[in-house]
This record gives C-alpha cells, sequence and structure tokens, in this order.
C-alpha cells in the first residue's frame, strides 16, 4: 500500500508503539495513585508536560492534556465563552476546521456573536479585516495554523499583533503544523494552541491544549480535579507518554524531506498531467505534507476510488468531511465552484514516503485521469 492521506493520521511509529505499550502493560499505574505504579504514571505525565511545553517555549503548567485536537477547540471556544460573559464577540475564519466552525456556531446559539473572516485564493486571512472585525466584545479569535485541507500556514506573528493590541486572545488549531513548521508562543503572541498527536506518528485519542497562564477561561470537564483542575478524568497515561515519544522524535531533517517530496510530487503532476490546478499556496507559505488538486471535469471522489483499487490511499477532502456530498468549505472559501470543488483530491504526505512510492501514484493517476475523461459527460 502508498499510504498518501497522513493529514487524516499517521502510521504510529515504532518507538513510539513500544512507549504506549510499556506504560499498557508495565507501568500500568493510575496516576492519581500514591504507590509506585501511580507514582511512576504520573512522572510519565509529567515528563510528557515538560517536553510538549518546551517544543513551543511555554511553561509546564501551561499543558493540558486531552482526548484530542476536537476536545481541545471546543475548550478553548466554549471555555473562553463561559469565563468572558462580559465579552460575546468571536472572530473565526471560513476555512477553520469544522469543530471550530460548528463550536462558534454553537456559541450563536448561546447569545454569541462571531465574525467568519474570509481569505483570499491562496486560503490568508485579510489583517486589515481582521482590524476592523475586532471590537471592544471581542474575547477570542480563533485562526487555524496549517490548513488541513489546503496546507496554508497563516501569519500568526502579525495576527498576534492585532490580538494583543485590541486585547483579544488569540487561538491557533496547529494540528496539522505542529512540529511541521515554527510555533512558539511568545513569537507569536498566542493564548491558547490546539495540539494533537495522530498527525505526528503518536497515538489516536491523545491531545493538549496549551493555555496561557492568566488566561480566562471555564474547564467543561468536571470531576476529581485532574490536569489542575482544568480537565477531570483520568490520565490517557499510555497516549500521552507516547504523544512526548513522537515530539522528541521529530526533527528538521522530516520537514527537510517533506518538503523535497511535496514540490517533486506538485512539479511532477503538473507536468505530466494537463488541466489540473493546485489548490494553496506554495513554497514555505505552505505545510511541507500537503497536495491538494484539482482534476478538472472528473469527480475526485471517483479518483480516489481509482486509487484504492491500486492501493493508494488518499482523500477527497478533510477527512472528517470526506463522506459528505456538499462541497469542501474550503475549497470554496477559496473561489472554487462546486465542480471544482468536487473534483479535487488531497494526497499528503509523512517522513516515511518515498520517492519511488509517488513515482508510482503519479503513473497510476495519469492512467485513471485519462481513463475517467474519456467517459466524462463533460468535455475539454
Amino acid at each position: 500500500m502508498i499510504y498518501l492521506d497522513n493529514a487524516a493520521t499517521t502510521q504510529v511509529d515504532p518507538k513510539v508503539m513500544k512507549v504506549v505499550q510499556e506504560y499498557s502493560e508495565e507501568k500500568f499505574g493510575n496516576a492519581s495513585s500514591l504507590h509506585t505504579l501511580g507514582l511512576e504514571a504520573r512522572r510519565a505525565i509529567e515528563n510528557a508536560r515538560d517536553v510538549i511545553a518546551k517544543s513551543i517555549g511555554a511553561k509546564s503548567e501551561e499543558i493540558i492534556f486531552t482526548s484530542g485536537g476536537t476536545e481541545s477547540n471546543n475548550f478553548a471556544i466554549k471555555g473562553v465563552f463561559f469565563a468572558n460573559p462580559g465579552k460575546n464577540h468571536f472572530i473565526t475564519t471560513k476555512i477553520d476546521h469544522d469543530c471550530v466552525i460548528n463550536a462558534c456556531k454553537w456559541l450563536e446559539t448561546q447569545g454569541g456573536k462571531v465574525t467568519f473572516l474570509s481569505v483570499d485564493k491562496e486560503g490568508f486571512i485579510n489583517l486589515e479585516e481582521l482590524k476592523k472585525s475586532i471590537t471592544d466584545k471581542t474575547a477570542l479569535v480563533s485562526v487555524i495554523h496549517g490548513n488541513n485541507e489546503i496546507g496554508t500556514i497563516q501569519n500568526l506573528e502579525e495576527i498576534g499583533k492585532i490580538c494583543r493590541e485590541n486585547r483579544a486572545y488569540l487561538h491557533t488549531d496547529a494540528c496539522q503544523s505542529y512540529t511541521k513548521t515554527e510555533l512558539n508562543v511568545k513569537k507569536q503572541n498566542l493564548d491558547l494552541i490546539t495540539l494533537n498527536a495522530h498527525k505526528i506518528h503518536g497515538p489516536k485519542g491523545v491531545g493538549a491544549l496549551y493555555i496561557k497562564k492568566g488566561t480566562k477561561i471555564t474547564p467543561l470537564v468536571h470531576g476529581g480535579g485532574q490536569e489542575n483542575k482544568m480537565r477531570s478524568g483520568t490520565e490517557n497515561v499510555p497516549g500521552i507518554a507516547g504523544f512526548a515519544t513522537a515530539v522528541k522524535i521529530s526533527n528538521s531533517s522530516h520537514i527537510k524531506h517533506m518538503t523535497q517530496l511535496r514540490d517533486y510530487f506538485i512539479n511532477q503532476l503538473i507536468g505530466k498531467i494537463p488541466h489540473i490546478k493546485l489548490n494553496g499556496p506554495t513554497g514555505d507559505k505552505r505545510l511541507c505534507n500537503n497536495i491538494n488538486i484539482s482534476f478538472k471535469n472528473i469527480e475526485g471522489e471517483a479518483i480516489g476510488g481509482y486509487l484504492d483499487a491500486y492501493e493508494i490511499s488518499s482523500s477527497t477532502g478533510s477527512a472528517c468531511s470526506s463522506k459528505k456530498l456538499e462541497p469542501s468549505h474550503v475549497l470554496k472559501a477559496i473561489g472554487l465552484t462546486d465542480m471544482e470543488a468536487n473534483s479535487s483530491i488531497r494526497l499528503s504526505i509523512s517522513r516515511n514516503t518515498t520517492k519511488q512510492e509517488l513515482d508510482k501514484a503519479i503513473a497510476v493517476l495519469q492512467k485513471v485521469v485519462e481513463k475517467l475523461r474519456k467517459i466524462s459527460p463533460f468535455k475539454l
């Protein structure tokens, strides 16, 4: 199998799996217990907290472990909403993840007001529109860092300056960008960051929320007071330990490898298959592992089905919405028609991807596209 759906999830690294197994079978204690096994589990959690905090320039006590990106995003948005009743205005973008957009729409049912920022054809927000949208009632600005569908990397540093000048919190969903591009809480003026493990060769079901000290936020889950009373519930020790291991394994050589393969893949596709278009930006403004292509007059779902028959995994959009019939809200936001959006597929690589795999995928795509265009009712 050639796996090109790494934006949906990644293969767990063997070193991570070893740690997960160790804390599932041998060091299986509850981190709230005071015996040796419990204390061992507590040390694993605090060591992991240190690793993740250091990776983004934060303090250990500012990292709260969660079940993943969706919970962290909901925690950031709803937690700030409940804790700041005098400021009921929130700002996000039209290309944020579904869980952010739907959480913000839920706020509207609770008396909140939400502004959804437009983006340009490459997926970037307009900083002037952001400035004009912020009011003295704005509690939070939530902008996805690296877009999960088209790979656009927003300029958090400039966005952070605007938020700080206007005394609004800045939250970013960094699930796709974490360990793939710079993320620094001080340099980028960040108050809240959503992170998860399974996009970086870690286990599923574990994530984190960075909460800057002093941020007014209300917990969503109440119970025994775990995670500094911010997220109750018995901690997922194997997952947390595995998460930290995945972070420690990540390095700049992986980014370089993926960037080179990404650019090679894009250039080969555009050079060998006519009437296709890259969606999103190019170069260092794009996530190192992301390729999103529109194939004129062919259904992306049909392309994906044929690729799967050749044991090549891809996605017709974000993994969370690929089963829906309506076109991607991200592709629509950057100006694609319904037909163009529905003719798109996302191919996402990892540090394990090889040039030989991409060459085979290109050859298969050439055959598939040629075949589908012959039977398409829409002529070029």
